[in-house]
């Protein structure tokens, strides 16, 4: 048995293609600010045990998202949370009442709930379609949903996109923003998974070693998204939206 055997449990093939995955999902996550669990749970997922799987993107999404909120300074890292404390707050309120339904609303449904609105909304707006999204009740509106989607189902990620993108935030603000809440999320999920076995002695090592790739991706995509206008931040984003839906829409089938 290697050494990469021994110490991460999973094939040197494995682990080659999980580093490749893990890159591309880092230079996703630069360049648009989010997708990189969605990439990480779809690609690894596909070859590894789903605990295993999800063990080792859990320390790459707690540092990115970190590194994403933090990236312009500590004090516009707050500046964004005093934006979204109501988003925030009603999407935590939501997400502790749905997480109480998981057993009895498939997530499944859920997922196909989320997954078509969204890919029709992203490509109506590449189409040249602008909604305008203003005011605390569309806000709010929008944090319920992605609440409610993250406590049954653990995906809250395209709700959140899908606002921002409407409200044509510009793009510094739309990825610190994003930062600040999945880097919440992120720490949470980190509390819950060492609480639930999946982060323990035997999954943390892999968990640490996707760090290298997922950063070295991610800085690569942090410096195409600073060369990118703002519109042509749109479009990449809303192409990533309509990824991660058609995604959302192929797990509700299956």
């Amino acid at each position: 048995m290697t050494a990469i055997e021994t110490i991460f449990g999973i094939s040197p093939l494995f682990f080659a293609a999980a580093v490749v995955a893990t890159v591309i999902a880092g230079f996703v996550k630069g360049a648009v600010g989010f997708a990189m669990p969605m990439i990480m749970i779809s690609v690894l997922g596909s070859f590894l045990p789903p605990e295993t799987a999800l063990a080792a993107l859990i320390m790459p999404t707690v540092v990115a998202n970190t590194w994403q909120a933090l990236r312009q300074g500590v004090g516009n890292a707050v500046q964004s949370m005093r934006r979204v404390w109501r988003f925030l707050l009603v999407g935590l309120v939501f997400l502790l009442g749905s997480a109480q339904l998981f057993t009895v609303l498939p997530a499944q449904v859920l997922f196909l709930l989320i997954g078509i609105p969204i890919v029709l909304f992203s490509i109506a707006q590449l189409l040249g379609w602008r909604p305008r999204f203003a005011g605390r009740l569309a806000e709010m509106v929008l944090a319920a949903i992605a609440g409610f989607s993250g406590g049954l189902s653990g995906v809250w990620g395209p709700p959140t996109v899908a606002y921002l993108t409407a409200m044509n935030t510009p793009k510094a603000e739309h990825v610190r923003v994003q930062g600040v809440i999945y880097g919440l999320g992120a720490v949470a999920l980190l509390l819950a998974h060492i609480q639930s076995g999946v982060v323990r002695a035997e999954t943390v090592p892999l968990s640490f070693a996707m760090l290298v790739p997922s950063v070295a991706g991610m800085w690569v995509g942090l410096k195409l998204h600073d060369r990118m206008p703002q519109e042509r931040f749109r479009k990449a984003t809303l192409a990533v939206l309509v990824v991660a839906g058609l995604n959302l829409i192929w797990r509700g089938l299956i």
